[in-house]
């Protein structure tokens, strides 16, 4: 049996435990794991209001059944869409708890699936980086090695369910920020495509179409569950968007098998896609060998295009709201000046780029039903490996593209990416691939990640709190 929240809600729906009984061995986990730094706030009252509320439900009442994650705790990311009751910092002083008064679309969708809410996860300040480790802290680790970064920005949701405090928590990716943590910690991560996640009612986090929100996760199922009740029906800012059909019979799998000179990966994570490729060979499907000039260009537009939006829609952020930056970390204080300082022909070029980026992917889509390669270049980092006490923000983009270099390329091309891992190295630690398919291509993304899950599936180190033995 697969130890995920598919398991926790069957056993919630067939009363081997009660959703507030999971949610109380959830509560107990935070509290003997808290060292971990995965939870930002926490309220166990509202965890245990939202229990209740669905153990209240008879157990054949539509209303319950039709919850596919009917009583199963959850974490909410201390950034992106809000969650009602629960004020998000960003991972910094300067925001003090704000806000927590209403859901974001995406909210009301993690709770009419039935997932109860009792806390936020750690993340970097404002998502800068490749690590979770804001200097208000806490400092979030890796539950596999305590002494390496869970990843950023989502790696407190990543931590906690490797760990598991938690089955599946909310995450975010506008530049690996769903799959990064995802791959540090032996997890599945799916970074949808542009347009098919909801980000209403404000739509204000879509940085120029870079980011996203979905889950990470401990299974592929419990990835395409999530993506196929939370996705849909975005209503704006990006065109409606329906999957595509898996086609049938042979795939024909693009396999890249570097990083090139400038961020080279490491022998254990090169074998580890060279494996998955022979696996999928054995499925049936057709390995297409690619060089690294393939995307060699667009991936680093994707970056370049990544740091200048991402420095924008910070400065814009803390002036239009007129926040005072000087609370910030002193790396965050640097990337608002890199914002502020920006020329409008200089963000138009990149904003561009990004649509130049999606067109040249198409082409090679036109090659291949699917792209895979690597999703880190080592071992998760020790930790404090992105300090955030400098004012040489090259430095840092430059250590967060040596660290995980094709994980824009999803995000700027709007693509969408999953990773997972597919075995574990020498000292035990998750072996990562990453899959990109054209836009509307999660069904395909997950199709092959589940065959690639059956063929060598991860051994989660710790079990679900809440899930009976």
């Amino acid at each position: 049996m697969q130890a995920d929240a598919t398991a926790l809600s069957q056993a919630i729906a067939s009363g081997l435990v009660t959703a507030t009984e999971a949610m109380q061995a959830s509560l107990a986990a935070a509290q003997t794991l808290s060292d971990l730094g995965a939870i930002a706030y926490q309220d166990a009252e509202k965890g245990l209001d939202a229990a209740a509320r669905i153990d209240a439900l008879a157990p054949g009442d539509p209303a319950r059944t039709s919850m596919v994650f009917a009583g199963v705790p959850t974490l909410a990311k201390d950034l992106g869409g809000p969650f009602a009751g629960f004020p998000v910092a960003a991972g910094s002083k300067l925001m003090a708890r704000r806000g927590g008064l209403i859901d974001s679309d995406l909210a009301g969708r993690f709770r009419a699936a039935g997932l109860c809410v009792f806390g936020l996860t750690t993340s970097p300040e404002f998502g800068l980086a490749l690590a979770s480790e804001p200097e208000i802290g806490p400092i979030c680790r890796n539950p596999l090695d305590p002494s390496s970064t869970a990843g950023g920005s989502s790696g407190g949701s990543a931590a906690a369910v490797a760990a598991g405090i938690v089955a599946i928590a909310h995450a975010t990716d506008a530049g690996g920020s769903i799959r990064v943590p995802a791959a540090c910690c032996g997890l599945v991560g799916l970074k949808p495509s542009r347009g098919a996640m909801p980000a209403g009612p404000h739509f204000g986090n879509h940085l120029g179409g870079l980011a996203t929100e979905l889950t990470v996760c401990r299974s592929v199922r419990d990835a395409a569950t999530s993506f196929s009740v939370l996705s849909g029906d975005v209503r704006g800012p990006f065109p409606p968007l329906a999957p595509t059909p898996v086609k049938a019979g042979s795939l024909r799998i693009g396999l890249l098998t570097e990083t090139g000179s400038e961020y080279p990966a490491d022998g254990e994570r090169m074998a580890a896609i060279e494996a998955a490729g022979k696996a999928l060979e054995a499925d049936g499907h057709q390995l297409v060998p690619l060089a690294f000039s393939v995307v060699e260009r667009q991936a680093a537009v994707s970056r370049d295009a990544f740091v200048d939006l991402a420095c924008a829609n910070l400065a814009d952020t803390i002036s239009k709201f007129d926040l005072d930056a000087s609370k910030t970390e002193i790396l965050t204080q640097a990337v608002i000046e890199r914002g502020l300082a920006l020329h409008a022909t200089r963000l138009w070029r990149s904003l561009n780029a990004m649509v130049l980026v999606s067109r040249d992917l198409w082409r090679l889509f036109d090659e291949v039903d699917c792209l895979l390669c690597p999703m880190l270049t080592s071992a998760p980092l020790p930790i404090g490996s992105f300090p955030n006490d400098h004012r040489d923000t090259e430095l840092h983009f430059n250590r967060m593209a040596a660290f995980a270099p094709l994980a824009t390329l999803a995000n700027a091309s709007g693509f969408p990416a999953i990773t997972l891992p597919f075995g574990a190295d020498a000292a035990g630690l998750p072996l990562p691939v990453q899959m990109l398919a054209p836009i509307g291509g999660e069904p395909l993304l997950l199709h092959l990640a589940a065959s690639l899950e059956r063929h060598k599936p991860f051994e989660h180190r710790y079990s679900v709190a809440g899930l009976p033995a």
